[in-house]
């Protein structure tokens, strides 16, 4: 009996067109969403997808392995039916292109008000102001990992100085400081910009707080590309809405898809994207090489050999991190 690979996503046909010359001897199906996935989760070995809910997941009763189109696993961790037995791996290192271009898309427009100029086309109004630049400023970015170092990078060829915050410390050439995260409220003092690209965590949960929102200037933008409950949410609306802080561009929330009676929907200060930052028109692309040596490796029992294996389950980050 074939081993049975069940692919949960939008482009999930794309996988399977891509995988199926490769591995004949497993029985991949295709499924959009759940509801398309129901026929097929009893009897899935393995699943490759963004996350399941729940309900999906109690029914996956043969499930042994979850190969996650993410970066970020906390949401595949928080199931409760989802057992310890179960591997999980997730595409870590490929998202550097597309996260860092979304950074230096928010920096940009936020440094030059872009929004405004967008509400001013709209009401046809002529109205010009000198431009802010990104070149000599200090960007701040919370998270060292393959985005974080592809973020510092784009940044030092903008003329910036690039501060760097992580739990593990780091030397790289486009870094001009490396601080611990004991140093997040002092180093928040000097920037200009506060880029969080750090995993989900519970040394994370809220890490930027009150605290350290009011640490800031009064002219510093922050930017949230990874998860909503790194930041305080109320502690930062609080911010924005008393003029505390410049303004925010956000890709993430604690609660998604936001809530359309949301204060940060109607604020002027504030970017919002509905969690994009990490797609691309090319990400099949970029995520078949992880998956590809991983279904190697699973089919020739090399179990504990796969990419980006999730070894601690209590920070959700693979070894090596």
């Amino acid at each position: 009996m074939k081993t049975t690979l069940l692919i949960l996503d939008q482009q999930a046909e794309e996988y399977r067109k891509a995988l199926e010359p490769s591995f004949p001897e497993l029985n991949i199906r295709a499924a959009i969403d759940e509801a398309a996935a129901d026929p097929f989760i009893e009897q899935a070995e393995i699943l490759l997808a963004f996350g399941i809910s729940e309900a999906l997941a109690q029914r996956a009763a043969r499930l042994r392995w979850i190969q996650s189109l993410g970066t970020g696993v906390d949401w595949l961790l928080q199931l409760p039916s989802l057992g310890k037995d179960v591997l999980i791996t997730s595409t870590r290192g490929i998202h550097g292109p597309q996260m860092s271009e979304t950074a230096l898309l928010f920096m940009l427009a936020l440094c030059r008000d872009f929004p405004a100029i967008i509400r001013n086309q709209a009401k046809q109004a002529w109205k010009r102001w000198p431009a802010e630049l990104l070149w000599r400023k200090t960007v701040g970015i919370l998270g060292l990992g393959t985005i974080g170092a592809e973020i510092a990078a784009k940044c030092k060829a903008f003329g910036m100085t690039v501060l760097g915050i992580d739990l593990v410390a780091k030397e790289l050439e486009t870094v001009d400081c490396f601080h611990p995260v004991s140093d997040l409220l002092r180093v928040v003092r000097e920037i200009d910009f506060l880029i969080i690209v750090a995993p989900l965590t519970s040394l994370t949960r809220k890490l930027v707080n009150e605290k350290v929102i009011s640490a800031m200037k009064p002219t510093v933008f922050l930017i949230n590309l990874a998860r909503g409950e790194i930041v305080d949410e109320e502690a930062l609306i609080r911010a924005l809405q008393s003029g505390r802080i410049a303004g925010a561009a956000l890709d993430v929330f604690s609660q998604e898809p936001l809530p359309k009676d949301h204060p940060l929907w109607k604020m002027k200060n504030v970017i919002i994207t509905p969690h994009l930052g990490g797609t691309s028109t090319t990400y099949v692309e970029q995520a078949l090489p992880i998956i590809t040596e991983n279904l190697r490796r699973y089919s020739a029992g090399q179990h504990h050999a796969l990419i980006n294996l999730v070894k601690d389950r209590s920070s959700g980050q693979p070894a090596g991190r």
